[in-house]
This record gives structure tokens, C-alpha cells and sequence, in this order.
């Protein structure tokens, strides 16, 4: 029997290509690649990878730039993230039996997740906001107590700026490694791009991993009363970092 609405089966067959699904997935830290870069993190040749790109680009699973000679490619946007996320949840992903380990332990401790931060650097600003009673229930997400919006506005956030998005401001994003929720939406993306803008959280060159700085942990300590995130391998001492970070991108 023939179904009006949307497609689920096409959207399915696109990200069930071992290929494409690894693409899709090296796309999920938020920055772009070039069709070289993911072919090569897909284990194809250029030209299959092309021939995949083709298509996601067809599904609007993806969106391109140019700039210069050079084609970028990244995730279509927020929606298309947390569709990959809620299926590593599906999946029964665990980064120690998928993942290479040291990688692994970097992801689950901390990383992004598109535009926003997830594993245990998301988890723990997420509960301090919520176990503060900075965060409202809402039908459409969470909302900002008024202490909330103290809290944004002291770590140096635009709350009107990034409140004019169509995107929810704040949202429970249910945590692939985890398995419990970090905060999603506008305004969890303002504040993982402050943390990148002041220097508290490093990119780990070549992965979707961050490392939470010692300036940066003691300024989200200061701010938001009650956050804790002090697992081995997030600690940004100046060795860690230099070990991992390479240039930021």
C-alpha cells in the first residue's frame, strides 16, 4: 500500500551504506571536509566517495561549499546530527568495543556532537544546570530559569542572538555513550563556540574529541555551581593538550 509522507525507507538506504554512514559520522564534530578527507576516513577511492556524496547531497542529508578549487562537505544541519546520535543509541555503540581505545576514552569523555558539546564534558553542564533548577521544563525543550539566564549571560553568551534561531534554544540530546542526555539546541551551540573562542576547550586534531582546559574547567566551575568534570583525559594541563590538540581547527 502506497504512503504519502516522508520517505523513510531512501533516508534508511543512505545512511545504511557502511561508506556513507562513515562519512556522515566524521562529519558529526561540525566541521567541513573535503571529499579527499572523507573518502580516505570512508576507506574508498575518490571516485566511489564521490559517487556516495552525490547521492547524500541528493537526499539533503548533506550541504556543500566552495572555496577555491576545493568542494566542502558537512552535515545538512542540526536535525540530520541528531537523527546519526539517536542511531549510535540504537546501536548499542560503546566507543571500548568500536573504537580504537585511546580514541575511544577521548570520545566518551568529551567531544561534539555537530555544533554542541557530548559524553561526559555534555552530561555534566547538563546535570549541574538541571540539578541547579537553572532549567524549566517546556513542551518544545527546556526553558531558562532566571538563574539561567544569569549563567549564560556570565560565561559571555548572547542569549538574544542565539534565541532568534528557528532551532530550539535548549533541548535534551540523549547521549550515544552516555546513554543519558546532554543539552542540545542554540544556545548549548553559543556556548560550545564561547568555550572554543576563549581557549577553555580544545579541538583534538583529526577527531571529533575535545579536551576541557584547566581555564576552562575553572571558569565553568565558577559559572555554573555544581559542574564537575574531572575524569582522566579531560584534564587540559599543558602536556595533555599539546599531545592531542595540534593546531585547532
Amino acid at each position: 500500500m502506497a504512503m504519502n509522507g516522508p520517505y523513510l525507507a531512501e533516508i534508511a538506504h543512505l545512511i545504511g551504506d557502511p561508506a556513507r554512514a562513515n562519512m556522515l559520522q566524521a562529519l558529526m564534530g561540525g566541521r567541513a571536509l573535503t571529499a579527499k578527507e572523507l573518502a580516505f576516513l570512508a576507506g574508498v577511492a575518490p571516485q566511489t566517495a564521490s559517487g556516495h556524496l552525490a547521492k547524500l547531497l541528493q537526499g539533503g542529508l548533506l550541504g556543500v561549499a566552495a572555496q577555491g578549487r576545493h568542494r566542502y562537505y558537512r552535515l545538512a544541519g542540526p536535525e540530520v546530527a541528531a537523527t546519526l546520535e539517536g542511531l549510535m543509541v540504537l546501536s548499542g555503540a560503546e566507543p571500548s568495543r568500536r573504537l580504537p581505545s585511546r580514541v575511544g576514552a577521548d570520545l566518551a569523555q568529551a567531544r561534539t556532537c555537530y555544533d554542541h558539546f557530548a559524553g561526559r564534558l555534555g552530561i555534566a553542564i547538563h546535570d549541574a544546570l538541571v540539578d541547579g533548577g537553572h532549567l524549566s521544563v517546556s513542551e518544545g525543550g527546556y526553558g531558562l530559569a532566571r538563574s539561567g539566564v544569569a549563567i549564560f549571560a556570565g560565561l559571555g553568551i548572547d542569549l538574544a542572538g542565539a534565541q532568534k534561531s528557528r532551532r530550539a534554544p535548549l533541548r535534551p540530546c540523549l547521549d550515544w555513550s552516555e546513554r543519558r542526555p546532554h543539552l542540545a539546541g542554540s544556545l548549548a551551540a553559543a556556548l560550545a563556540c564561547r568555550c572554543f573562542e576563549a581557549g577553555w576547550v580544545k579541538r583534538i586534531k583529526d577527531s571529533r574529541a575535545v579536551a576541557l582546559s584547566d581555564a576552562g574547567r575553572e571558569a565553568l566551575e565558577v559559572a555554573l555551581p555544581g559542574f564537575r568534570c574531572d575524569e582522566p583525559g579531560i584534564a587540559g594541563s599543558a602536556t595533555e593538550l599539546g599531545r592531542h590538540s595540534g593546531q585547532a581547527a
